[in-house]
């Protein structure tokens, strides 16, 4: 059973996930595998929820729709990395084409283009500088360990649905 803060915090998710649904391709990395078996979207909502349970969790003031809407485009980079053609050092590359793309179709906060464009620290040498940023990097770490070794998250199930109503 979900607390009434996790239930708002669920609420705040999807709202802001059927937004960027309207407004973006975002539906388009469904298709694509992240890590072991679990879509590009998925991880990116996995990465969204944990990062702002964690937030909760140690009580930081953050911005939560900044927060969600950073980690839900983190991986907003549009193709199958595991092809050759996408593969060439794609963790290097990828939060700065996520970020290229979310700015053709978002307007981003200084904090959501520093979500998006440090997420990868420290592979990427530029260190996240605001918490949102930190949660979301910290958590996508976690989030892509638990892909790798675990598989599915029973949570985002409702996922598919979702797409085909929009």
């Amino acid at each position: 059973m979900l607390s009434n803060t996790a239930k708002n915090d669920r609420m705040l998710l999807h709202k802001e996930f059927r937004l960027l649904l309207e407004s973006t391709q975002i539906s388009v990395s469904h298709g694509f595998v992240q890590h072991g078996n679990t879509s590009c979207l998925v991880h990116s909502l996995a990465v969204a929820w944990y990062s702002l349970r964690l937030a909760r969790f140690l009580h930081l003031s953050v911005s939560e729709t900044e927060l969600l809407r950073g980690a839900l485009l983190h991986d907003y980079f549009l193709y199958d990395w595991h092809l050759p053609h996408g593969a060439k050092f794609h963790g290097f590359r990828h939060p700065f084409i996520a970020l290229r793309n979310a700015q053709q179709c978002c307007n981003l906060s200084p904090k959501e283009e520093n979500i998006i464009q440090r997420h990868m620290f420290p592979l990427v040498p530029l260190p996240p500088l605001c918490r949102e940023a930190i949660l979301v990097c910290i958590i996508d770490k976690a989030c892509g360990l638990f892909e790798t070794f675990r598989g599915e998250y029973r949570r985002f199930r409702w996922v598919s649905a979702v797409i085909a109503e929009a």
